[in-house]
């Protein structure tokens, strides 16, 4: 399996070492407009390897070397900086996909390439993205809300005193400030919300569930003010996306991807089974009539910032 990561800065750099870190792959091509930099964490993570996975790892300074790669990884694009939102990217990161995807294609094989989208805003991007590319809105994937549910299940994780995988929750619609929260379909250990915090006797307040929304659509903006960037959550997401295509899991994910017809076409996160050949399935989950509507606003909020490129 040979993957190629376009852009390697912050994210780039932690998705390359978490993909690394699988076992899963052969080959790891980094590409990135600065050759010093690409030059230098091929050299970085090749020292790396040496106390794991042996893994070949180049990097290139044309998009000639990705040939013959599986997958493409693009988290090329300005990252957000303390004060901005995912949206304040939008025009130049547009210039970015539409610079980068062609010249990947140029290169790859159509008939079995995926491309998997890293670059915010990240709805608009899969849908710039699938649009250039022309290939099978299943093979463009957009990492999507996969963090935002991490989060969101690491939050009630911690709040109800159980692992983070007993717990079973989604986060939908855009990867952005208007994400959904599910709260109708969450389970812990195959109950109800509802009922896990009745027999366990802990209360779960219309209060408490505000303040997890807030921190879970905050979470971003807290690590950037702290940290200047977020790498290594989207580096496990990537990771296990990548995972999940490579061994054809067919796990359910809150992946991206477009889908609908005419005025309704969208790229936004719902739960959806990954195999070998990209995005199988599109599930709907059990949802209020709140979080639907929630739902519909926030798919015409990435409606409205793609007409906007």
């Amino acid at each position: 399996m040979k993957i190629a990561i376009i852009g390697v800065g912050t994210v780039g750099s932690a998705v390359a070492t978490a993909v690394k870190n699988t076992g899963l792959v052969h080959e790891i091509v980094l590409y990135d407009r600065d050759g010093v930099r690409a030059r230098a964490a091929a050299e970085d993570l090749g020292h790396a390897a040496a106390f794991g996975f042996d893994v070949k790892i180049s990097a290139v300074n044309n998009y000639r070397g990705i040939r013959g790669s599986d997958i493409v990884i693009i988290s090329a694009g300005a990252n957000q900086k303390p004060g901005e939102t995912r949206t304040d990217l939008l025009q130049n990161n547009a210039e970015v996909i539409r610079d980068i995807v062609p010249r990947v294609m140029a290169n790859v094989d159509p008939k079995r390439v995926i491309l998997i989208l890293v670059t915010n805003p990240l709805d608009v991007m899969v849908m710039l993205a699938q649009s250039l590319s022309k290939l099978p809105p299943s093979r463009v994937i957009g990492t999507g809300t996969m963090l935002d549910t991490a989060r969101l299940r690491t939050i009630l994780a911690r709040g109800l005193d159980v692992s983070p995988q007993s717990i079973h929750s989604y986060v939908l619609g855009e990867h952005g400030d208007s994400s959904v929260i599910d709260w109708s379909s969450v389970t812990v250990g195959g109950l109800s919300l509802d009922d896990f915090c009745h027999q366990s006797k802990i209360t779960m307040t219309a209060a408490t569930r505000e303040t997890i929304e807030y921190r879970v659509r905050n979470a971003a903006y807290e690590i950037i003010r702290g940290r200047g960037a977020t790498w290594d959550g989207i580096g496990a997401a990537v990771a296990d996306l990548l995972k999940c295509i490579i061994n054809d899991e067919h796990r359910i994910l809150t992946v991206s991807i477009v889908a609908g017809t005419g005025a309704h076409t969208v790229a936004m996160s719902l739960p959806r089974v990954v195999g070998a050949n990209g995005v199988v399935m599109t599930l709907m989950p059990k949802m209020s009539s709140t979080e639907s509507a929630a739902l519909r606003r926030s798919g015409k909020i990435i409606q409205k910032n793609f007409s906007r490129i």
